[in-house]
């Protein structure tokens, strides 16, 4: 019988004790009534590697315990990135529709009130309008480091041609 199942079967030792005292006892006219045993000392260096013993098994419970609080601390912080790149492109997805619905009416309203031009031809000015807005952005920072690309007059309208091109391509796609 190892040190745990003494701790864990006091009673039955004591039974055990009483028995083996009761017969040897008996001899001599005593009668053993019961035993009881009121504490177990092990030697000192048995508590001691028994206290080693019990604190590396908490050791190993509050480490698989302490994984276990990392695992759901990452697994939350995944799941509130996921949620917070979800609520950005509802975002930029209403910005963009904002940004289109603004132009497709500045384009009606600009196409009715000067006779003569049609929708392409304010779209034509809405976009060589944004190429210099942008170019004037670049421009104006100090710590930018651009690259420029030809943007005579001829240039600007190669570019505004593209973008109108990739745009009905893109509407052919669909």
């Amino acid at each position: 019988m190892n040190l745990d199942d003494v701790f864990e079967q006091k009673n039955e030792v004591a039974k055990a004790v009483e028995q083996e005292l009761e017969k040897a006892m008996s001899t001599y006219g005593f009668e053993i009534v019961q035993t009881l045993i009121v504490d177990i000392e092990p030697d000192e260096t048995v508590k001691r590697a028994m206290n080693e013993i019990n604190a590396a098994a908490r050791m190993r419970v509050a480490t698989r315990d302490k994984a276990e609080a990392e695992k759901i601390l990452q697994i939350k912080r995944a799941e509130a990135e996921a949620e917070s790149k979800y609520l950005s492109g509802l975002g930029i997805a209403r910005q963009r529709q904002a940004i289109v619905d603004g132009l497709r009416d500045s384009v009606l309203a600009f196409s009715v009130n000067v006779p003569g031009t049609t929708a392409k031809d304010v779209m034509d000015m809405v976009l060589v309008t944004q190429y210099f807005d942008t170019m004037k952005e670049i421009g104006a920072s100090s710590k930018s480091s651009a690259v420029f690309i030809p943007h005579g007059p001829g240039a600007v309208h190669d570019v505004a041609e593209q973008i109108r091109d990739g745009l009905l391509q893109a509407q052919q796609i669909r």
